[in-house]
C-alpha cells in the first residue's frame, strides 16, 4: 500500500492550514449555495402556486430536462395570474401537478412545502456529515491524545446525522 505522504511524516504546519480549510470550504459551501433554494422552498421569496409538468426529455446518462406550467395562486400584477412556461426540477415525471415557487426571475419552478424543504437541504446534510471528523484531525496533528476519543464518537454521530439527511432528503426530492 502506498501513502500520499512518506513513511512518518505529516503534512508540515501550512499544507495543514491549507488542507483544514480545503475541508472547511467544501462542507461550507454547499450550505451557502442552499440557501436560495430553501428561501424557495419555504415560501420567502418567489411567487406559490401549483405546477404541471408537461414533458421530460432524456438527455442521456441520466439526466433530463423538464418541462412545465406554473399557475400561480394569485399572480402578481404584471402576470395577470396567468399560467407561465418554467423548467421543472429534472426530477420531476411527466404528468405531476405539486405545490411549486415560481423564482423571482420566473423561469423555474421548485417544489415547496416539506418535501421541497427537505430536498433543498440534502446538500447541506451532505456538508454536514462532511464536518463529523475534521475535530478529530485537528486534534491528532495538534498532538492532543485527551478527548480524541469523544471526537471520534462525536464524528461518528454527526456524520450519520449527515448521512441521514442526504437520505431523507433524496427521498423526498424523488417522491
Amino acid at each position: 500500500m502506498q501513502f500520499v505522504t512518506p513513511a512518518g511524516r505529516d503534512p508540515g504546519r501550512v499544507q495543514k492550514v491549507v488542507l483544514v480549510l480545503l475541508w472547511l470550504g467544501v462542507c461550507l459551501l454547499p450550505m451557502v449555495f442552499a440557501v436560495r433554494d430553501l428561501q424557495l422552498a419555504t415560501g420567502r421569496i418567489g411567487t406559490p402556486g401549483t405546477l404541471r409538468v408537461v414533458s421530460c426529455e432524456d438527455l442521456g446518462e441520466g439526466r433530463y430536462d423538464c418541462k412545465g406550467i406554473f399557475t400561480p395562486d394569485s399572480g402578481p400584477a404584471d402576470r395577470g395570474g396567468a399560467p407561465v412556461p418554467v423548467d421543472a426540477s429534472p426530477d420531476s415525471t411527466a404528468g405531476d401537478v405539486k405545490r411549486a415557487q415560481l423564482t423571482p426571475e420566473g423561469d423555474r419552478a421548485v417544489p415547496a412545502g416539506t418535501m421541497g424543504v427537505l430536498a433543498a437541504l440534502t446538500l447541506p446534510a451532505v456538508g454536514f456529515g462532511g464536518l463529523g471528523f475534521l475535530p478529530y484531525v485537528i486534534m491528532y496533528w495538534a498532538g492532543v491524545r485527551k478527548g480524541r476519543r469523544a471526537a471520534v464518537i462525536g464524528g461518528l454521530l454527526i456524520t450519520a446525522a449527515g448521512v441521514a439527511g442526504m437520505l431523507v432528503g433524496l427521498v423526498a426530492a424523488y417522491a
